[in-house]
């Protein structure tokens, strides 16, 4: 009861928000909310504010920064969603600043002592009692623990669990009634998009689960110390609402002139902040999805880049970095008919969507971009556009994309600030292409071999006792068929190849499996047969397959 009573009051905020700065007409084409119409046009605060003297986009930030931190979030991550909203509302809606004041020190330090079960003092050496940052999930304060180690101590807020949910409750209840009421609705996948922030500011609350965002990109960039550094997670100060982390020292990228001082390489600097964002996403697919000049500094000893905030995260699965590098490469080229055949083979648009209808979309939103230097030419721009342009042939949102997409805005922004001239293709293209000759050919059928040799192990000693007890089910007609062709002796010429084929790729695929396994053991084998030269394995594995496959057609293969 307590807590409808709750919503009902924090709807009521809303509404006097939206109406202060005359918003509030956008809800009224929903049907259960026309009855509080009338009664906020009577409010006399409606009648003695001042008409409207801003923009839509401007209005609308400012009533999200007025409703907090759930709000100024869901601002900012539409901010993204340029595929869907109009470039002057998002345009502004990038503009949100989620800066708050912090809360009270002894609130702080209460916090940290009951979520870590002990005294502040038993932990901390030194406890700085005044936040160094605030924004509106957490604040940080620095300190230093008991065995002289410097930290940053990043705090969540309280009570803050119990607001976001319900204000989540009251968007997914308005992203129903816009879908059930609205064709704009519809068409903007509101539900959808209120699930996806959803998503993500849940995750922003569990600083656990930041804390192992931290550690999984500090270890993939553990060879690479002069790119990307990352703090140091102390696990055993981490709780879902507190996180302890090394403390860093560098130079916050925006301070350009602070880094001129420091004697910081800006050409360096710009290219190396385009190559740690392709590695994040094609070797490693996982992606600081947060990179805004906030949280990125630069170490003035070497002038590598240090990040810090790891509440959002960005991956990619095997099919969309296969898709995004196929495009990147094949737009590079003006091969538009390839960036077409990406996108349908990879299912994301119909099957039977006309392909020279969507070359000619595509070519029509690349060739002017690339008649311009390729130093001017943004990637994440033209993305945009291919997302904007690919909705009209029914192609879902790809949540991963867009974050990617909006970190890409960021990273071409850090780069082309320190060098204008940059040319991201360049620094793009030859990892691209690096990475997909490696999902091709024999070295990734080779890591493929690798990844599957111990499971064929446990499956290898059951297959023969498998095979032969499916061809010899076959050979005396137990196994059920299902024919097709009218003429028996059509019926009888497929089933001889049908056992043919089988047999010799049964047999090829044992060699193959055989083979594998023994690469896979090679260092426990002691043997000449593994010094024998690879033109000799390329010759005896096919005519091993051809002899196993002929006494296999001899043995089962009917009518023979």
């Amino acid at each position: 009861m307590r807590q409808s009573y709750l919503r009902i009051l924090r709807i009521f905020e809303i509404a006097r928000v939206l109406a202060r700065y005359r918003l509030d007409e956008v809800l009224y084409f929903l049907p259960p909310l026309k009855p509080y119409q009338a009664l906020l046009k009577t409010n006399p605060f409606r009648w003695l504010a001042p008409h409207p003297q801003h923009t839509f986009g401007t209005r609308l930030r400012m009533a999200l920064e007025d409703l907090g931190p759930t709000f100024i979030k869901f601002g900012q991550m539409l901010s993204t969603r340029r595929d869907l909203l109009p470039d002057e509302i998002t345009l502004e809606l990038a503009r949100l600043q989620d800066a708050v004041q912090p809360f009270a020190p002894d609130k702080a330090r209460d916090m940290v002592a009951a979520s870590l079960h002990r005294p502040i003092e038993d932990i901390f050496a030194h406890f700085e009692p005044e936040a160094a940052a605030a924004a509106s999930i957490a604040q940080v304060h620095f300190g230093v623990l008991r065995d002289g180690r410097p930290v940053a101590v990043k705090i969540r807020r309280p009570g803050l669990r119990r607001v976001i949910d319900q204000d989540l409750g009251i968007l997914a209840w308005l992203a129903d009634l816009a879908e059930r009421y609205s064709q704009e609705g519809r068409r903007l996948r509101a539900k959808a998009v209120v699930g996806e922030y959803a998503k993500t500011i849940l995750g922003e609350l569990d600083l656990l689960r930041e804390a192992a965002n931290a550690s999984q990109l500090r270890r993939n960039f553990a060879n690479e110390p002069d790119l990307l550094y990352v703090p140091e997670i102390y696990w055993d100060y981490c709780t879902p609402e507190v996180l302890v982390m090394e403390r860093i020292e560098g130079i916050q990228i925006g301070q350009r002139e602070t880094l001129r001082a420091a004697g910081i390489n800006f050409d360096q600097l710009s290219r190396r902040a385009a190559e740690i964002f392709f590695r994040q996403v094609f070797r490693d697919s996982f992606f600081h999805a947060d990179m805004h000049p906030g949280n990125i500094f630069v170490d003035p000893r070497n002038g590598r880049f240090i990040a810090v905030d790891f509440g959002i995260m960005g991956s990619l699965d095997a099919g969309s970095q296969h898709y995004l590098a196929e495009n990147m490469v094949a737009f590079f080229n003006r091969d538009y008919r390839r960036v077409a055949e990406a996108h349908i083979e990879a299912g994301w648009v119909p099957g039977d969507t006309n392909i020279q209808d969507f070359e000619t979309a595509i070519r029509a939103i690349a060739e002017p971009v690339f008649e311009k230097p390729l130093n001017e030419i943004s990637v994440a721009q033209l993305l945009l556009r291919l997302f904007q342009t690919t909705r009209q042939f029914q192609m879902q949102t790809q949540p991963q994309l867009l974050l990617l997409q909006k970190t890409l805005v960021n990273v071409e922004g850090i780069a082309r600030d320190f060098n204008p001239s940059l040319n991201i293709w360049e620094v793009a293209t030859p990892l691209l292409r690096d990475w997909l000759s490696r999902q091709r050919g024999p070295q990734a059928w080779w890591l493929e071999l690798q990844k599957h040799v111990p499971q064929w192990g446990l499956v290898m000693p059951e297959l023969p006792e498998l095979l032969h007890g499916i061809l010899l089910k076959t050979h005396r007609g137990e196994m059920p068929l299902t024919l097709r062709n009218d003429s028996l002796e059509g019926i009888r010429s497929e089933i001889r190849k049908g056992f043919s084929r089988l047999a010799i790729i049964g047999g090829t695929i044992s060699i193959l499996v055989s083979a594998a396994i023994i690469l896979a053991l090679e260092h426990r084998l002691n043997s000449t047969v593994m010094d024998l030269p690879i033109w000799i394995w390329l010759i005896i594995t096919p005519l091993l397959g051809w002899l196993l496959g002929s006494w296999m057609r001899r043995t089962y293969v009917p009518g023979r």
